[in-house]
């Protein structure tokens, strides 16, 4: 470990100064803030963006530039100065004096915001290096599918030991040196020290070596040494393979008090330290001050790319009309024309159908159905094409084919759906992620992230109840449909039958403003509508599927998914006995809960009555529809063994159980 220097040190490059004493300024000002990223990879991040990066500063959404992931987002104000030295508008130094404040663009960790360069939220270690891999991904698939005129950049992540350590990130370079990535360069910062102290306190392997076996083409330099990292780079752009490279640094270089130490990481920096860092490295401006010929060099950074940008916009205009409306319509993420009709086919054939396959084969049909429709879209799943079955008549993505819109992830679960936002930060592709409902707690981090960064991701689950039968508790989810709600910006969708199916995913395509969980059934599902309709119902999230009769609603049964067909059949066991009974089907709360009060009155029946839930899940959310006379069919605890027929009767999710509920509600 590196001893304090007091010591004056061999010159360091201005340009990276320059990074290092905006980023020192504003933690002092802040009083807080992480300032070992930005001291010890400034002069990693002058290469890259003097000699390599393709952006216009001036056009932060250019769809053809170089995309730039902070991985280690605690180290911000390095993306925040370098934001602001090469002229992005949104990003003066205004913001960089309030960084941390409330309103601030310069938040503790990146926030994703486009239009002030900053691609993806970060902070949660690891989750970034895999949103690189998704950016890479879709890259990649927007290539083979228009062309190097029109897609042709690189992908770059800044990354710490952190990035590293996480169990995603050793997913993320399995899969991406199996799919030799090419354009995908990680830089890692290898100061060899972590909040705890030296990362010898819980690792002693070769991280480069453990990156090679991965297939990665590795280089190791002096991340202080501008031309050494500028020729790695270089070195990286022309291998076929995706690139790390190791670049030795020392955290928080230039603080004497604290560089090459513990407190490097994120140790409280004060104006003592700037003013000594200031002598040491020979900066004597005032705080906030960059030299005019230092701006002015970095500026033009930010202007280098504008005749490629021009040349690129005119490119696109030339295109046949055809073409040109076709590329548009996908980098802007809207759904074709006829994705309606198409899905609307497919609803009035349904009701002719029966019997149907299982839930998540339904939602297979329907994606074939739209495998021509929609060519940017992109399915990742994870090492279950035969029990999920989307894939069908695409492709896989590989190494030797980028066409392929069908992606192997393995058994890699969290690195598939935080792959899927990077595709979805990156535009172009549709992303959808597929598992099963059990296994969503391995993609929990990227859905929270998703959800953070209201990015349009398809979060696709099957075996969703007790339903999967033998299979047994562990892959029996009972309290994750809650969990998922409780997730602010996230829909939850889960249909009762292939009608429903086909309106949620007319739902879930049409969202562009957050992700979307769709949830099947394993087993197959019933049609429990009966006539066709123009219109989409589960639109409003629920909706009366069958009426009460024979006077004024005495009792509601709420269902969802599977279990919409046993209300239907306690409804009729109620009406029998005379107590008029309406059914309501709840596919998606959070579009339910977003309707105004007089429709959510009218749905739920507030005059009188009782209301009974049911699902085969846990109880815990459904007390807001419930009401002060309501009860409950479902799960306490998890589930068991067993065929599907026989857990259901067993722990009483039955038209009996539903039917008994309602009466003892009604006495």
């Amino acid at each position: 470990m590196d001893a304090p220097v007091t010591a004056p040190l061999e010159p360091l490059d201005p340009l990276a100064n320059a990074i290092r004493f905006l980023a020192i300024d504003a933690i002092v000002r802040a009083g807080e803030g992480h300032q070992g990223v930005p001291l010890g990879m400034a002069e990693i991040a002058t290469a890259l963006y003097r000699d390599h990066l393709k952006f216009a500063a001036c056009d932060p959404t250019w769809p053809d530039r170089d995309r730039v992931v902070l991985s280690n987002g605690h180290g911000s104000m390095l993306l925040y100065a370098l934001l602001h030295l090469t002229g992005y508008e949104r990003m003066g130094l205004e913001q960089l004096r309030s960084f941390r404040e409330f309103g601030s663009r310069c938040e503790g960790h990146p926030e994703i915001d486009a239009a002030s360069g900053i691609e993806v939220t970060t902070g949660p270690l690891g989750q970034g290096i895999a949103n690189a891999l998704g950016m890479a991904v879709a890259e990649a698939a927007l290539n083979a599918r228009f062309g190097s005129a029109l897609v042709d950049h690189h992908t770059y992540a800044f990354v710490g030991d952190g990035c590293l350590q996480e169990g995603v990130g050793q997913e993320m370079l399995a899969l991406a040196g199996h799919l030799r990535l090419g354009k995908l360069v990680l830089l890692w910062d290898d100061n060899r020290i972590t909040d705890d102290g030296a990362t010898e306190l819980s690792i002693s392997e070769d991280v480069a070596a453990r990156v090679r076996v991965a297939g990665w083409h590795v280089q190791e330099v002096d991340g202080h040494d501008v031309e050494a990292v500028s020729a790695a780079i270089g070195a990286a752009k022309a291998d076929p393979r995706p690139s790390f490279i190791a670049c030795r640094t020392v955290i928080a270089r230039g603080i004497a008090r604290l560089q090459g130490q513990r407190g490097g990481h994120s140790g409280r920096l004060f104006a003592e330290d700037a003013q000594a860092a200031r002598a040491l490295l020979g900066w004597p401006h005032p705080a906030f001050e960059v030299p005019d010929d230092l701006l002015t060099t970095w500026r033009a950074m930010g202007r280098r790319h504008g005749p490629q940008r021009a040349a690129w916009k005119q490119t696109v205009a030339a295109l046949p009309s055809a073409q040109r409306m076709e590329f548009e319509r996908t980098l802007a993420g809207t759904p074709p024309e006829n994705l309606r009709a198409l899905l609307g086919r497919y609803k009035r054939e349904a009701l002719a159908r029966e019997p149907l396959p299982s839930g998540i084969f339904i939602s297979a049909e329907l994606n074939e159905l739209l495998a021509q429709a929609m060519p940017e879209r992109l399915v990742a799943c994870a090492d279950l094409e035969a029990p999920i079955a989307h894939k069908r008549s695409l492709t896989a993505f590989t190494a030797e084919d980028r066409s392929g819109r069908y992606v192997h992830c393995g058994v890699r679960e969290h690195v598939m759906g935080s792959m899927a936002n990077g595709m979805a930060a990156h535009g172009g592709v549709v992303p959808l992620a597929l598992t099963y409902l059990a296994f969503a707690d391995y993609e929990r981090p990227a859905m929270r992230m998703a959800a953070l960064m209201r990015l349009p991701v398809k979060f696709v689950f099957s075996h969703d109840s007790i339903g999967i039968g033998r299979n047994g508790p562990t892959h029996q989810p009972v309290e994750i449909l809650a969990s998922l709600r409780a997730m602010p910006n996230m829909r939850v969708l889960r249909p009762a039958d292939a009608v429903e199916a086909a309106e949620c995913w007319e739902i879930a395509y049409a969202h562009r403003d957050g992700p979307s969980t769709l949830v099947f059934a394993r087993q197959a599902l019933p049609l429990v509508r009966s006539q066709h309709s123009e219109a989409n119902l589960c639109r409003r999230g629920a909706y009366v599927l069958a009426e009460a009769e024979g006077g004024a609603r005495r009792a509601t049964l709420l269902a969802t998914g599977s279990e919409v067909a046993l209300a239907l059949q306690a409804r009729t066991q109620l009406q029998a006995r005379g107590i008029a009974t309406a059914v309501v089907s709840m596919p998606c709360w959070e579009l339910f809960e977003a309707q105004d009060a007089g429709y959510r009155a009218e749905v739920l029946g507030v005059e009188g009555g009782v209301r009974v839930g049911c699902e085969a899940a846990v109880r815990f959310g459904w007390e807001r529809w419930l009401g002060a006379r309501g009860g409950f069919v479902g799960m306490a605890g998890f589930g068991a063994s067993g065929p599907a027929e026989t857990l259901y009767r067993h722990f009483g999710i039955t038209a009996q159980a539903i039917v008994e509920q309602a009466l003892g509600l009604l006495d």
